[in-house]
């Protein structure tokens, strides 16, 4: 007996995945150091004890549609939520891509872009960002009018750089097509930046700002994530979203953490202080340090291969990203902000293995 073949343009395909290794100092996936505040827990076992589980969930999940268009300031038919951004970027690629459009991705950038529009069998247009990790809106336009994309793609601040796009990129990018244009906002939270400040523009009708309750919200355990779009593009991707894709559970976690919105600012507050003192911390090695608005930093060690930099500061039970293998990323490793202890540990370490 034999197994069919997979799909011939997935066979080469590798999962995506980032080490899980055993260490004391995790700052590897960029989740938020932080847990919610007790009292969450307290608000989401009374919620849950309201639930009746043995029906299946409210499938356009409203309740948490209204409480987050109420935060973002739009109607609750302008959010589509989904299990993690992830799910809403492969909803958005279903109904918007396929095997006779194309997705443009500038790199480098969040590898699950190009990754989840080749599961879906969209076509990949990849334009290079500039030696410093910048674009403009005439690289932008130029991109758009040579590989003519049915979806834009977008990360600001970017992953892995930490590089907010500034507001002219995203107004070229929609200006140039008429393509759906996606910008991931995974940290937005982190940057005084946003694509929400286009909103009511020519051409925003084609604007979709994905954000995740991973970061900011603490709880990249219940995978829960979701995006601002016109109503049209939600539905669009309720149309390809599986039925009852988002549980009673993850709903009412979602609409539990909301209520902390003052705990959580205070965590952004921590972290995007913490981070501003990495920055000048490790400007002092002998390293190249990019500037990040996010809860993250790139950075390249000189004298030292990265995987061994990274070696060492798991020797010291630091577990940090290895990105040099990445294309555009020879040689560069990315750390997350943890909390100020092991922000600190870090920092001994990094200065002992260097």
């Amino acid at each position: 007996m034999t197994i069919p073949k997979k799909r011939p343009d997935l066979i080469d395909l590798e999962g995506y995945h980032s080490a899980q290794v055993d260490a004391e100092v995790r700052l590897n996936t960029n989740e938020s150091p932080f847990v919610p505040p007790r009292s969450f827990y307290a608000d989401l076992e009374a919620g849950v004890g309201r639930l009746v589980l043995n029906r299946y969930p409210d499938r356009e999940a409203v309740a948490l549609r209204e409480a987050l268009g109420e935060l973002e300031g739009v109607p609750g038919s302008s959010i589509f939520c989904a299990n993690g951004s992830n799910e809403v970027l492969q909803s958005l690629l279903l109904a918007y891509g396929g095997s006779t459009r194309r997705a443009l991705v500038f790199e480098p950038s969040y590898t699950l872009h190009s990754h989840i529009a080749r599961i879906t069998g969209t076509q990949v247009a990849a334009v290079p960002r500039s030696p410093a990790f910048r674009l403009s809106p005439e690289v932008i336009t130029q991109a758009i009018e040579e590989h003519e994309p049915d979806l834009v793609f977008l990360c600001s601040p970017n992953n892995p750089t930490g590089l907010s796009e500034p507001l002219a990129n995203m107004r070229a990018a929609l200006g140039a097509s008429e393509a759906l244009v996606i910008v991931d906002e995974a940290y937005g939270q982190f940057s005084p930046t946003t694509a929400a400040t286009l909103r009511g523009e020519e051409g925003s009708e084609r604007l979709v700002v994905v954000r995740t309750f991973s970061k900011t919200w603490a709880l990249a355990g219940v995978r829960l994530g979701y995006c601002v779009a016109d109503a049209e593009v939600v539905e669009a991707c309720f149309s390809v979203a599986l039925p009852y894709h988002l549980s009673s559970l993850t709903q009412q976690a979602g609409l539990s953490v909301l209520r902390y919105s003052d705990e959580m600012d205070q965590h952004v507050k921590t972290i995007t202080a913490e981070r501003d003192r990495l920055v000048v911390e490790l400007g002092r090695l002998d390293l190249e340090v990019w500037p990040s608005e996010a809860n993250f930093i790139l950075f390249r060690p000189r004298g030292i291969e990265a995987v061994e930099l990274w070696r060492r500061l798991l020797d010291r039970s630091i577990l940090i990203r290895d990105c040099s293998s990445w294309r555009s990323l020879k040689g560069c490793l990315r750390v997350t902000i943890g909390t100020p202890e092991e922000n600190d540990r870090f920092l001994e370490a990094l200065k002992e293995s260097a």
